[in-house]
Protein backbone atom coordinates (compact mmCIF):
# COMPACT_ATOMS: atom_id res chain seq x y z
CA UNK A 1 0.00 0.00 0.00
CA UNK A 2 0.96 3.77 -0.16
CA UNK A 3 1.36 5.81 2.95
CA UNK A 4 -0.86 8.63 2.17
CA UNK A 5 0.51 11.91 3.61
CA UNK A 6 -1.59 14.38 2.05
CA UNK A 7 -4.59 12.81 4.69
CA UNK A 8 -2.01 14.17 7.57
CA UNK A 9 -0.62 17.42 6.16
CA UNK A 10 -2.15 18.98 3.23
CA UNK A 11 0.52 21.72 3.20
CA UNK A 12 3.47 19.30 2.69
CA UNK A 13 4.81 19.42 -0.53
CA UNK A 14 7.29 17.14 -1.20
CA UNK A 15 8.80 13.84 0.31
CA UNK A 16 11.64 10.65 -0.26
CA UNK A 17 9.88 7.93 -1.43
CA UNK A 18 10.80 4.42 -3.16
CA UNK A 19 9.56 3.02 -6.01
CA UNK A 20 7.77 -0.58 -5.30
CA UNK A 21 6.18 -0.62 -9.08
CA UNK A 22 5.34 0.33 -12.07
CA UNK A 23 2.61 -0.40 -13.83
CA UNK A 24 0.08 0.41 -16.66
CA UNK A 25 -1.45 2.60 -14.05
CA UNK A 26 1.81 4.60 -13.42
CA UNK A 27 4.65 4.42 -11.07
CA UNK A 28 3.34 3.49 -7.32
CA UNK A 29 4.97 4.61 -4.11
CA UNK A 30 5.92 3.46 -0.84
CA UNK A 31 4.56 6.95 0.33
CA UNK A 32 3.28 9.73 -1.62
CA UNK A 33 2.34 13.38 -1.07
CA UNK A 34 0.40 13.43 -4.09
CA UNK A 35 -3.68 13.41 -3.74
CA UNK A 36 -4.91 10.87 -6.07
CA UNK A 37 -8.73 11.75 -7.91
CA UNK A 38 -11.14 11.14 -6.36
CA UNK A 39 -14.42 12.40 -4.09
CA UNK A 40 -14.89 15.05 -6.76
CA UNK A 41 -11.54 16.05 -6.35
CA UNK A 42 -8.66 15.75 -9.53
CA UNK A 43 -5.52 14.12 -8.75
CA UNK A 44 -2.22 15.93 -8.44
CA UNK A 45 -0.02 16.69 -11.02
CA UNK A 46 4.18 17.67 -10.23
CA UNK A 47 7.03 15.80 -10.77
CA UNK A 48 9.49 12.91 -9.29
CA UNK A 49 12.74 14.06 -9.21
CA UNK A 50 15.67 11.34 -9.54
CA UNK A 51 18.99 11.08 -7.30
CA UNK A 52 20.78 11.65 -11.12
CA UNK A 53 19.08 15.19 -11.23
CA UNK A 54 16.33 14.54 -13.97
CA UNK A 55 12.79 14.47 -13.51
CA UNK A 56 9.58 12.38 -14.55
CA UNK A 57 6.55 14.86 -14.96
CA UNK A 58 3.49 13.13 -13.37
CA UNK A 59 0.32 14.89 -15.34
CA UNK A 60 -2.17 12.88 -13.14
CA UNK A 61 -2.51 10.84 -10.02
CA UNK A 62 -5.07 7.72 -9.67
CA UNK A 63 -5.92 5.19 -7.05
CA UNK A 64 -4.33 1.55 -8.19
CA UNK A 65 -7.01 -0.92 -9.53
CA UNK A 66 -6.94 -4.62 -9.44
CA UNK A 67 -8.09 -7.20 -11.99
CA UNK A 68 -11.72 -7.26 -11.09
CA UNK A 69 -11.79 -3.42 -11.29
CA UNK A 70 -12.15 -2.53 -7.37
CA UNK A 71 -9.42 0.32 -5.99
CA UNK A 72 -6.78 -0.84 -4.27
CA UNK A 73 -4.51 1.21 -1.76
CA UNK A 74 -1.95 1.67 -3.66
CA UNK A 75 -1.13 5.22 -5.60
CA UNK A 76 -0.27 5.76 -9.15
CA UNK A 77 1.56 8.56 -10.41
CA UNK A 78 1.07 9.21 -14.78
CA UNK A 79 3.49 10.05 -16.29
CA UNK A 80 3.27 10.61 -20.03
CA UNK A 81 2.25 7.39 -21.91
CA UNK A 82 5.51 7.52 -23.72
CA UNK A 83 6.91 7.88 -20.97
CA UNK A 84 4.96 5.22 -18.83
CA UNK A 85 5.72 3.04 -22.07
CA UNK A 86 10.09 3.55 -21.98
CA UNK A 87 9.51 2.84 -18.29
CA UNK A 88 7.38 -0.71 -18.61
CA UNK A 89 10.52 -2.33 -20.36
CA UNK A 90 12.28 -3.38 -18.35
CA UNK A 91 15.56 -3.17 -19.71
CA UNK A 92 15.16 0.68 -19.89
CA UNK A 93 13.88 1.15 -16.90
CA UNK A 94 16.39 -0.55 -15.73
CA UNK A 95 19.50 0.98 -17.57
CA UNK A 96 18.93 4.53 -17.88
CA UNK A 97 15.21 5.68 -16.27
CA UNK A 98 13.71 4.11 -12.86
CA UNK A 99 13.50 1.05 -11.55
CA UNK A 100 11.64 -0.64 -8.63
CA UNK A 101 13.36 0.12 -5.49
CA UNK A 102 14.92 3.57 -6.50
CA UNK A 103 15.04 6.34 -4.34
CA UNK A 104 12.66 9.78 -5.57
CA UNK A 105 11.91 13.29 -4.33
CA UNK A 106 8.07 13.14 -5.05
CA UNK A 107 7.06 16.58 -5.40
CA UNK A 108 3.66 18.30 -6.23
CA UNK A 109 2.53 21.39 -8.37
CA UNK A 110 1.68 23.52 -5.49
CA UNK A 111 -0.21 26.56 -7.02
CA UNK A 112 -2.54 23.35 -8.65
CA UNK A 113 -2.64 22.00 -5.32
CA UNK A 114 -3.57 24.85 -3.35
CA UNK A 115 -6.22 26.63 -5.99
CA UNK A 116 -8.21 23.25 -5.69
CA UNK A 117 -7.44 23.26 -1.51
CA UNK A 118 -8.83 26.71 -1.53
CA UNK A 119 -11.72 25.56 -3.58
CA UNK A 120 -12.93 22.55 -1.84
CA UNK A 121 -13.17 23.74 1.43
CA UNK A 122 -14.84 26.50 -0.22
CA UNK A 123 -17.51 23.55 -1.40
CA UNK A 124 -17.89 22.75 2.55
CA UNK A 125 -19.31 26.30 3.08
CA UNK A 126 -21.65 26.01 -0.45
CA UNK A 127 -23.15 23.03 1.56
CA UNK A 128 -23.90 25.22 4.68
CA UNK A 129 -25.33 27.89 2.83
CA UNK A 130 -27.53 25.32 0.95
CA UNK A 131 -28.78 22.98 3.24
CA UNK A 132 -29.74 20.76 0.09
CA UNK A 133 -27.60 17.36 -0.58
CA UNK A 134 -25.52 16.91 -2.93
CA UNK A 135 -25.77 14.53 -6.07
CA UNK A 136 -22.56 15.86 -7.95
CA UNK A 137 -19.44 17.58 -7.49
CA UNK A 138 -15.88 18.53 -9.01
CA UNK A 139 -13.25 20.55 -7.73
CA UNK A 140 -10.52 21.53 -10.70
CA UNK A 141 -7.61 23.93 -9.89
CA UNK A 142 -9.98 26.41 -12.14
CA UNK A 143 -13.44 25.75 -11.48
CA UNK A 144 -15.23 23.99 -8.66
CA UNK A 145 -19.23 22.97 -9.08
CA UNK A 146 -21.97 21.31 -6.66
CA UNK A 147 -24.99 19.76 -8.20
CA UNK A 148 -27.60 20.15 -5.67
CA UNK A 149 -30.57 17.76 -5.61
CA UNK A 150 -33.71 20.91 -5.16
CA UNK A 151 -36.52 22.64 -6.79
CA UNK A 152 -36.22 26.29 -5.75
CA UNK A 153 -34.24 29.31 -7.66
CA UNK A 154 -30.62 30.48 -6.06
CA UNK A 155 -29.82 33.57 -6.40
CA UNK A 156 -25.93 34.19 -7.90
CA UNK A 157 -25.16 37.27 -5.80
CA UNK A 158 -26.76 36.19 -2.33
CA UNK A 159 -24.29 32.89 -2.40
CA UNK A 160 -21.30 34.85 -3.62
CA UNK A 161 -22.55 37.49 -0.58
CA UNK A 162 -22.77 34.69 2.14
CA UNK A 163 -19.45 32.96 0.65
CA UNK A 164 -17.70 36.15 1.38
CA UNK A 165 -19.08 36.38 4.81
CA UNK A 166 -18.06 33.01 5.73
CA UNK A 167 -14.40 33.49 3.97
CA UNK A 168 -14.17 36.81 6.24
CA UNK A 169 -15.29 35.47 9.42
CA UNK A 170 -11.70 33.39 9.05
CA UNK A 171 -12.84 30.30 10.84
CA UNK A 172 -10.53 27.78 11.63
CA UNK A 173 -10.29 24.69 9.51
CA UNK A 174 -9.71 21.14 11.30
CA UNK A 175 -9.26 17.04 9.89
CA UNK A 176 -10.62 14.90 12.52
CA UNK A 177 -12.11 11.33 12.46
CA UNK A 178 -15.53 9.62 13.73
CA UNK A 179 -16.67 6.20 14.10
CA UNK A 180 -19.17 4.43 11.70
CA UNK A 181 -21.11 4.15 15.15
CA UNK A 182 -21.14 7.91 15.10
CA UNK A 183 -22.39 8.77 11.93
CA UNK A 184 -24.97 6.50 12.08
CA UNK A 185 -26.55 8.33 14.99
CA UNK A 186 -25.64 11.45 12.58
CA UNK A 187 -26.74 10.58 8.95
CA UNK A 188 -27.00 14.47 8.38
CA UNK A 189 -23.14 14.85 8.01
CA UNK A 190 -23.52 13.20 5.40
CA UNK A 191 -24.09 15.43 1.91
CA UNK A 192 -23.20 13.46 -0.53
CA UNK A 193 -25.78 11.41 -2.35
CA UNK A 194 -23.48 9.81 -4.95
CA UNK A 195 -20.36 9.50 -2.71
CA UNK A 196 -20.38 7.65 0.78
CA UNK A 197 -17.41 7.64 3.22
CA UNK A 198 -15.40 4.73 3.58
CA UNK A 199 -16.27 1.98 6.17
CA UNK A 200 -15.22 -1.07 7.80
CA UNK A 201 -11.72 0.93 9.63
CA UNK A 202 -13.48 2.17 12.52
CA UNK A 203 -12.53 5.73 11.88
CA UNK A 204 -14.03 7.98 9.23
CA UNK A 205 -11.79 11.26 8.44
CA UNK A 206 -13.70 14.28 8.77
CA UNK A 207 -13.11 18.59 7.68
CA UNK A 208 -14.55 20.61 10.64
CA UNK A 209 -15.24 24.06 9.81
CA UNK A 210 -15.31 26.39 13.03
CA UNK A 211 -14.84 25.34 16.50
CA UNK A 212 -16.76 28.01 18.87
CA UNK A 213 -19.17 27.67 16.34
CA UNK A 214 -19.71 25.19 14.50
CA UNK A 215 -20.31 26.19 10.52
CA UNK A 216 -19.76 22.82 9.09
CA UNK A 217 -18.79 19.39 9.87
CA UNK A 218 -18.91 16.01 6.45
CA UNK A 219 -16.91 13.37 6.25
CA UNK A 220 -14.17 13.66 3.44
CA UNK A 221 -11.32 12.83 2.81
CA UNK A 222 -10.06 15.84 0.10
CA UNK A 223 -7.48 18.58 0.95
CA UNK A 224 -8.39 21.52 2.82
CA UNK A 225 -6.81 24.61 3.72
CA UNK A 226 -6.50 25.39 7.40
CA UNK A 227 -8.62 28.84 7.78
CA UNK A 228 -11.65 29.52 5.82
CA UNK A 229 -9.76 32.91 5.40
CA UNK A 230 -7.22 31.24 3.02
CA UNK A 231 -10.17 30.61 0.44
CA UNK A 232 -9.44 34.19 -0.80
CA UNK A 233 -12.06 35.97 -2.84
CA UNK A 234 -14.20 32.86 -4.62
CA UNK A 235 -17.61 33.80 -6.31
CA UNK A 236 -20.63 31.96 -7.52
CA UNK A 237 -20.09 31.95 -11.08
CA UNK A 238 -22.90 30.19 -12.72
CA UNK A 239 -26.22 28.62 -11.86
CA UNK A 240 -27.45 26.45 -14.21
CA UNK A 241 -30.50 24.38 -13.78
CA UNK A 242 -29.46 21.16 -14.98
CA UNK A 243 -32.80 18.77 -14.72
CA UNK A 244 -36.39 19.44 -13.28
CA UNK A 245 -34.56 18.30 -9.65
CA UNK A 246 -31.06 19.83 -9.84
CA UNK A 247 -29.75 23.14 -9.60
CA UNK A 248 -25.96 23.46 -10.56
CA UNK A 249 -23.72 25.61 -8.96
CA UNK A 250 -20.37 26.98 -10.13
CA UNK A 251 -18.03 28.61 -8.10
CA UNK A 252 -14.55 30.98 -9.57
CA UNK A 253 -11.77 33.20 -8.52
CA UNK A 254 -12.57 36.26 -8.87
CA UNK A 255 -10.78 38.31 -11.51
Amino acid sequence: MTQDLFRQDAYQTECIAKVTAITPQGIVLDRTVFYPLGGGQAGDSGWLALADGRQIDIIDTRKGKAADGSFTKEIAHQPKQDVLEQLLNQDYAQTTQLAVGDTVTARIDWSRRHRMMRFHTCSHLLCQIVPQLVNGCSITPDYARLDFNMTDALDKEALSAAIAQLVAAAHPVAVGTITDEELDANPAWVKSMSVQPPRGSGQIRTIRIGVDTLIDLQPCGGTHVANTAEIGHVVVTKIEKKSASTRRVVLGFAA
